[in-house]
């Protein structure tokens, strides 16, 4: 904490493009570290410290040029970041140790560059920070709350705050002295009216926050298997809450590319926007506001099994999917292996059933540690009876998201079935489209059982431009199981022709699948019960008394509640 603290670190960062208020905001990494200490109790300074730092792209922007009067020959020859900030903490160290001192708190002009540029950067390049950068004093702040009638915080600047104490602005002219001698002048202007530094934490958290809506974002384009360690570190150097982080699932309970994500404040909410498009390895992500009700619908509410089941603290969550629908927590257990040992045993897996007690296939599970987590995923894709597990990293807010969807699902109404075959459901849209007889449609036959949307979107490649907004039908059996077949709506005839002719035959997951040309209403009469094969159509089975002199001869396609 600052106020035990001995001796203050004044610190100054610049980076290759954007500085000042917008430091951080375009990925750019560091090139100068300028700092400098202050003894609180004797209030006096040491030695001023000055850094390049090479970056692995040598390249400055215009404006880093014009704003820093930096260039590339300045740091051409410096050292890379890891090695400026070891000799940054052998420095401090030792000179901290010269004073008669033994504890030491970072202060800064603002927080951008220790949120916004050394924590993204040390996390890209698998850095480990010392520990002074995750704590800091904000002189702004500080000065702001001993002067509260300067103006806003945000909006004072070192020369302003140094006239406003009748102190003259320091001449200097190079970049990042300038910055450190004014904010040490600061520094002991506040001391002498013995006003108290507070520090700011990188990494606390309230358990008690109500969530604001003004401290969420909406990220997305996250890689599929993203997981919140992964969103976390996306967004390092900002204090996210405790347990807020929710991945979005789609229809089928899979990740969408989407998550939520909840922070400790609208402080940090404004520097996360900040990051718009920065990069999550090759892909970039964007992030937009979002509410705390739309935080709540993806990670609220808790069930009592899942509540018991999260109990346990400082647990690593991996999610299994695919597993047999006869699989045992026995099997679960052989599966993962001794190297991989669950958290209590059996009570550390959770199985994920539909309404009825069918098993959905997947479960999570819990570990103690990391070592363990790592040990599991390595079993990604291995095979379990017949079947291959996926194995992912996962969340609570997933867990509960998962269980929720499942545990919502109405059961399938239970139709009379059809003597040909069981009664097919549309999974979505709850709607049947238009029938017609243009030839805009394709039929997938031979699915694996496992597919679903994002395998179907996968399968037709550069085709899914052409597909109609909802225009994927997945099509479930009596018992609300995949069939294996599946419609795809086109917007145009001449689209489904070349689909069918493109990707007949195109295997998915070791199966190869038909895809046949067909029209929206021989789709619907599929849809409602009847069956579609190279001889022609069978109508759907009539559901109401037919009204037809020759109801045997009815080849009508029957609405489900409209008698022909």
């Amino acid at each position: 904490m600052a106020s035990h603290s001995d001796t203050l670190v004044v610190f100054f960062g610049a980076t290759a493009g954007e500085n000042g208020g917008k430091l951080g905001s375009d990925e750019r990494e560091i090139i100068l570290l300028v700092w400098q200490i202050v003894d609180l109790h004797e209030k006096k300074v040491g030695k001023l410290h000055k850094c390049f730092v090479k970056p692995d792209t040598l390249e400055l922007t215009d404006q880093c040029k014009e704003e820093t009067g930096l260039t590339v020959d300045d740091i051409v020859k410096a050292e890379p970041l890891d090695k400026v900030l070891q000799q940054f903490q052998q420095s401090v160290s030792s000179e901290v140790k010269c004073l008669g001192r033994t504890t030491y708190t970072l202060c800064v002009d603002s927080p951008l560059v220790i949120r916004q540029a050394l924590h993204p950067e040390a996390s890209k390049k698998n850095l480990v920070l010392p520990e002074i950068f995750f704590s800091f004093v904000d002189v702004r702040k500080e000065f702001h709350k001993c002067c509260p009638n300067a103006g806003l915080a945000q909006k004072l600047t070192l020369t302003s705050m140094l006239e406003y104490v009748g102190l003259p602005a320091v001449s200097e002219e190079s970049i990042g002295v300038r910055e450190v001698r004014s904010m040490v002048q600061l520094t002991l202007c506040i001391l002498f009216y013995l006003f108290k530094f507070s520090p700011h934490g990188v990494w606390c958290s309230s358990k008690t926050e109500p969530v604001d809506s003004e401290a969420v974002i909406r990220a997305r384009g996250l890689p599929w298997q993203s997981s919140d360690q992964d969103i976390a570190r996306f967004f390092k150097g900002l204090n996210i809450a405790k347990g807020g982080v929710a991945l979005c699932l789609n229809a089928q309970g899979r990740r969408n590319g989407e998550a939520l994500v909840r922070f400790i404040n609208s402080e940090h909410r404004d520097l996360a926007l900040e990051r718009h498009k920065h990069h999550m390895g090759s892909r970039y992500i964007e992030v937009y506001k979002a509410t705390g009700e739309e935080f709540l619908k993806i990670a609220g509410g808790t069930s009592n099994e899942v509540a018991q089941f999260l109990s346990k603290e400082n647990q690593v969550i991996i999610r299994m999917r695919g597993l047999p629908f006869t699989a045992t927590p026995q099997d679960v257990l052989a599966f993962l292996g001794p190297e991989s040992p669950v958290t209590d045993g059996t009570e550390g897996l959770l199985f994920v059933k539909y309404p009825d007690g069918r098993p959905t296939g997947d479960a999570f599970v819990l570990f103690s540690c990391e070592e363990y987590a790592q040990n599991a995923l390595k079993k990604h894709k291995q095979i379990l009876g017949k079947r291959y597990i996926e194995l992912f990293r996962s969340t609570a807010a997933e867990v509960q998201q998962v269980l929720n969807r499942y545990m919502s699902t109405p059961l399938i109404s239970t139709l009379p079935p059809s003597p040909i075959m069981p009664v097919p459901v549309l999974t979505t849209p709850p709607f049947l489209p238009a029938a017609s007889s243009t030839r805009d449609c394709v039929r997938l036959r031979g699915l694996p059982y496992t597919a679903g949307i994002e395998d179907i979107l996968e399968f037709m490649g550069e085709h899914t431009v052409d597909i109609k907004p909802h225009g994927v039908h997945m099509v479930l059996n009596q018992q609300g199981r995949p069939s294996g077949d599946a419609f795809i709506q086109m917007k145009s005839p001449d689209k489904a022709f070349m689909v069918a002719q493109k990707c007949h035959k195109k295997t998915m997951k070791d199966r190869y699948v038909e895809v046949f040309q067909c029209s929206t209403e021989e789709m619907s009469i599929v849809l409602m019960g009847g069956t579609l094969n190279r001889s022609g159509l069978s109508p759907p089975p009539c559901k109401l008394p037919c009204k037809s002199e020759t109801p045997n001869k009815c080849k009508k396609p029957h609405q489900l509640q409209i008698p022909c």
